[in-house]
C-alpha cells in the first residue's frame, strides 16, 4: 500500500483520527492514534526512555501497527499508530 503523508496542526493530548478516502471511486476510513509516552523521572537517561518507548511498543494492541515516533519533547514522545484492516 502506498502512504499519503499528511501534516497534522500541533495536537495536545492523545487523539483518536478517523480520516476517509477515496481511491477510484471506493470509500475507505483509516484510523490513526496519537499516544503519548511521558517519563516518570525529571531527567531520564537516553537509555532509559528507549527502554520505556521499546516497552509501550511491544506492548501496544497488535491491532495496531506503530508508523511514526514523533518529535520528543522534555518530558514526553509522541508515537502514531494506524489500525490494522481487518
Amino acid at each position: 500500500m502506498r502512504e499519503v503523508v499528511l501534516t497534522l496542526p500541533k495536537m495536545e493530548g492523545e487523539h483518536n483520527l478517523e480520516i476517509e478516502v477515496r481511491i477510484n471511486g471506493k470509500v475507505d476510513k483509516l484510523h490513526y492514534r496519537v499516544e503519548l509516552v511521558q517519563w516518570e523521572e525529571n531527567t531520564p537517561t537516553t537509555s532509559d526512555k528507549i527502554m520505556t518507548l521499546r516497552h509501550r511498543i511491544k506492548e501496544y494492541d497488535k491491532d495496531w501497527k506503530l508508523i511514526q515516533i514523533g518529535i520528543p519533547e522534555k518530558d514526553k514522545i509522541p508515537l502514531v499508530f494506524r489500525k490494522m484492516k481487518e
